[in-house]
C-alpha cells in the first residue's frame, strides 16, 4: 500500500517551501501577520476536522444586468404581421434572434426546446397566438444585435477605456476576497446571464433556457464574524452559511441539468496552489506502485470470478488509454457519452490481425463533451480473449463490462492506493508521457525547443483524446503566414545577393570599409535566416496542432515541475510555455522546480 497523500502533505519538507512560496504570490499585510498566518495554516492542515479556513469575507456576486427592452423600431413579426411581445416573451426571443447565424438555431432538437421554454414565458394571448415557429420572424432583431456587435467594435479609445475602469472598478470591490488576514483573488465573481443552453454534440437539451439566477436562488458562505455581503435592494438571498469545511464563496443551483455552479477563488490562490501541488504528488505517489498494480491486475485477467476479470481489462484501458472511469447518467440527461466503466459491446471492434497487428482492438464512442474517441490499439492476447468472452451472447446495445461500475471501479482503486482514481492514472501517464517525450525530442543541437516541447504536450493530448474542431480562420492565417515566410525568403535572397557584391568589392578594393560591410551584411542575412526559421517552426506548429487541444493537459493533467525544470535546463524563458494566467497559477512549481526535477 502506498503512503497517504495526506501524510505526505504534512511530513514532506516540500510544505514549508510550498507555503513561503504560495505565501510570496499573494497580498500580505506584513511580515509579522504572515509568519502568523503561516502557523495558523500549518495548524489547519494538521487538523483532522477538514476545515479550509477560519476567516473569509467577501462582498458577494456581481448579479447579470437587468433586461433592457429593444428600441420601438425594432420589431417582432409572426406569420408576417407585427406583434408586440411582453418584456419576458420578448428578452427570450433575444436569445434565439441572437444566434440566427448560428448553425444551432437549425437543429430541431435546439428548436424545439427553445419553443417549449419560450412558451412558457409567453402571456396567455401571446400564447394562443404564437403556436408554430417556422411563422416567427427575428430577422429585425438578429440585424439590430448585429449592428450592435459591430458598434462595440468600432467604439473609440475613450469609450473602451470608460468600460476598462468601470470593469477595473468592479474588479476591486467584487473580485478580492479576505480569506485569513490575507488578500486572495476570485476567479469569477459575475453570474451568469440568462440565454440559450448549447451544450456539446448533439445534446438533448440544447435550447432549453437557461433562467436569470436572482439572489433568491443563490447561497453565500462565509465566516459568522465577518461583514456579509448585502443582496440587491428589495431581495434576500436563499441562505447564509459558515462552512470552512468548503472554499466556494457562493453557489446556486442551474435549471438545466440541476448541476451546482459555484464562485470560487482564483487558480493563483493559496488554497487552489496547494491542491494542485496535492494532486500531481498524488500521481508521483502512483509511480512508486505502478508496477504492482500493473502485475497485480495482470494476474486479475486469469480470475475464475467474471467481475474480477472484467474490472482488471477496464483498469488495463485506463491505464493504457488513459481512458476516463465513466459516470452514469439518467437516460436524456445528457449526451450519449461514455467512459470507460460504461462502454457498450457497440463501441468495439476485434480483430485477430489487422494492418499487421494481433489482436487489435478498435474503440469509436463519443466520451466528455461528445468528442468522438476512435483508436486502434494492439492489446494483449489475454486481455483480447477476455473482451470475447465478455461480448459473447449480447446485443450491441448491452454493456461491455456488465458486473461493473465506476463505485466498483473507485473502490477498489482506493484499496489499491490511498488517493487513487481513475484521474490519477490519466495525470500519472500523461506527465510521465511529457517527461519522456521532452527527454527524446529535445536535443543542445536542437534550435526548435519550444516546437521540440509542443509535440512532447502534443503526445500527451493525443493519449488523452483532447481533440478541437479545427478553427474557422486556420486556412485564412496560414495563407496570411505562408506570405510573410515567401516575403521572408525574398528578403533572404536579395540579403545573400548582397553578401556577394559586398565580397566582390572587397576582393577589388582591400579596404577596411568595404571589410566592414561584409560583415555587416553577413549579420543582416543571420538575422533573416533566424525570422524564417522562426516563421516556419511557427508554420509547423499550427499544421501539427490544428485540430489538438494543447491547453487541457497542460492546465490539468501536467505536472508544472516538469515544464519549469524543463525550461531551466534549456535556458528557455518560462514566458513562452506559460501566459500570465498560467505563470500565476503555477508560481508554486515555478519557484519549486530546479532544473534537475524528476516527476
Amino acid at each position: 500500500m502506498c503512503q497517504s497523500v495526506c501524510q505526505i502533505f504534512v511530513q514532506s519538507h516540500l510544505q514549508c517551501k510550498l507555503e513561503f512560496i504560495v505565501l510570496n504570490n499573494m497580498h500580505v499585510n506584513s511580515s509579522m501577520s504572515s509568519c502568523r498566518s503561516s502557523r495558523r495554516r500549518k495548524k489547519r492542515m494538521r487538523a483532522t476536522d477538514g476545515s479550509k479556513w477560519s476567516f473569509l469575507e467577501h462582498k458577494g456576486p456581481v448579479m447579470a444586468a437587468p433586461y433592457e427592452p429593444l428600441p420601438s423600431n425594432v420589431r417582432f413579426f409572426y406569420d408576417g404581421k407585427q406583434m408586440k411581445l411582453s418584456p419576458e416573451a420578448e428578452e427570450v426571443a433575444t436569445f434565439f434572434a441572437k444566434m440566427l447565424d448560428h448553425e444551432y438555431t437549425t437543429k430541431d432538437t435546439f428548436r424545439k426546446n427553445f419553443f417549449k421554454d419560450w412558451r412558457k414565458e409567453m402571456t396567455s394571448e401571446e400564447k394562443s397566438k404564437i403556436t408554430d415557429l417556422k411563422k416567427c420572424n427575428f430577422n429585425e432583431m438578429g440585424e439590430y444585435f448585429k449592428v450592435q456587435s459591430e458598434a462595440r467594435k468600432a467604439m473609440t479609445k475613450d469609450d473602451k477605456l470608460k468600460i476598462k475602469v468601470e470593469n477595473e472598478r468592479l474588479l476591486q470591490e467584487y473580485g478580492f476576497c479576505i480569506m485569513d488576514n490575507h488578500k486572495e483573488r476570485i476567479a469569477n465573481f459575475r453570474i451568469e446571464p440568462p440565454g440559450l443552453f448549447r451544450g456539446r454534440g448533439d445534446h438533448p437539451k440544447m435550447g432549453m433556457l437557461k433562467r436569470r439566477i436572482r439572489p433568491e436562488d443563490i447561497i453565500i458562505n462565509c465566516s459568522k464574524g465577518s461583514k456579509q455581503p448585502k443582496p440587491p435592494t428589495g431581495t434576500k438571498w436563499k441562505e447564509v452559511r459558515h462552512d470552512n469545511k468548503v472554499t466556494w464563496l457562493v453557489s446556486w443551483t442551474e435549471n438545466i441539468q440541476g448541476a451546482i455552479k459555484y464562485i470560487m477563488l482564483n487558480p493563483s490562490s493559496r488554497i487552489k496552489g496547494e491542491k494542485d501541488w496535492q494532486k500531481y504528488e498524488t500521481a508521483r505517489n502512483l509511480k512508486k506502485c505502478v508496477e504492482r498494480l500493473r502485475n497485480q491486475y495482470r494476474e486479475d485477467w486469469k480470475s475464475k470470478e467474471m467481475r474480477i476479470r472484467q474490472r482488471a481489462v477496464a483498469l488495463y484501458f485506463i491505464d493504457k488509454l488513459a481512458l476516463r472511469a465513466g459516470n452514469e447518467k439518467e437516460e436524456g440527461e445528457s449526451a450519449d457519452t461514455v467512459g470507460c466503466c460504461s462502454l457498450r459491446v457497440e463501441h468495439i471492434n476485434l480483430y485477430p490481425e489487422k494492418d499487421g497487428q494481433d489482436f487489435v482492438v478498435e474503440f469509436d464512442f463519443l466520451g466528455k463533451d461528445s468528442i468522438r474517441y476512435y483508436n486502434k490499439v494492439p492489446v494483449e492476447k489475454r486481455v483480447f480473449k477476455n473482451l470475447q468472452l465478455f461480448m459473447e451472447n449480447k446485443q450491441p446495445e448491452d454493456d461491455l463490462f456488465d458486473r461493473l461500475n465506476t463505485s466498483i471501479l473507485n473502490k477498489h482503486l482506493q484499496e489499491l492506493m490511498d488517493g487513487l482514481t481513475a484521474k490519477v492514472f490519466r495525470t500519472y501517464n500523461a506527465s510521465i508521457t511529457l517527461q519522456q517525450q521532452l527527454k527524446e525530442l529535445t536535443s543542445r543541437k536542437s534550435s526548435t525547443k519550444i516546437l521540440s516541447y509542443n509535440r512532447a504536450n502534443r503526445a500527451v493530448a493525443i493519449l488523452c483524446n483532447h481533440q478541437r474542431a479545427q478553427p474557422k480562420t486556420f486556412e485564412k492565417s496560414m495563407q496570411n503566414l505562408q506570405t510573410k515566410i515567401d516575403a521572408k525568403k525574398d528578403q533572404l535572397s536579395d540579403a545573400k545577393r548582397d553578401v556577394k557584391s559586398a565580397k566582390a568589392d572587397l576582393k577589388v578594393r582591400r579596404d577596411e570599409r568595404f571589410k566592414k560591410a561584409v560583415e555587416t551584411k553577413k549579420k543582416a542575412v543571420e538575422r533573416l535566416e533566424e525570422q524564417l526559421m522562426k516563421l516556419e517552426v511557427q508554420a509547423t506548429d499550427r499544421e501539427e496542432n490544428k485540430q489538438i487541444a494543447l491547453g487541457t493537459s497542460k492546465l490539468n493533467y501536467l505536472d508544472p515541475r516538469i515544464s519549469v525544470a524543463w525550461c531551466k535546463k534549456w535556458g528557455i524563458p518560462i514566458e513562452k510555455i506559460y501566459n500570465k494566467t498560467q505563470r500565476e497559477k503555477f508560481a508554486w512549481a515555478i519557484d519549486m522546480a530546479e532544473d534537475d526535477y524528476e516527476f
